[in-house]
């Protein structure tokens, strides 16, 4: 988004508004490992209400997913597959 600075004397100068991108480290429980993306502060917020990165890639669609994200899935999903139909 794109803005404008504005001054006690109204000068005003345009700006842009980022969004708050963190480098953070996410536990995966199926790939026993802990994997490295660059999220916003709002998406870690939600992976951490849905329970995690593994409950969250595996209820999102496919269409709200990035490609790297969508491959994260898939490593996921093989992983995970023998034991969830085990239980």
């Amino acid at each position: 988004m794109a803005g404008n600075n504005v001054s006690h004397a109204h000068n005003k100068t345009r700006r842009r508004f980022l969004p708050n991108i963190q480098q953070t480290s996410l536990l995966s429980d199926a790939l026993g490992q802990a994997i490295s993306l660059s999220l916003s502060t709002h998406a870690i917020r939600t992976i951490e209400k849905n329970g995690g990165i593994d409950a969250y890639l595996l209820s999102t669609p496919n269409a709200k997913l990035t490609d790297e994200a969508q491959r994260l899935k898939r490593r996921i999903k093989k992983a995970a597959g023998p034991v969830s139909a085990a239980g």
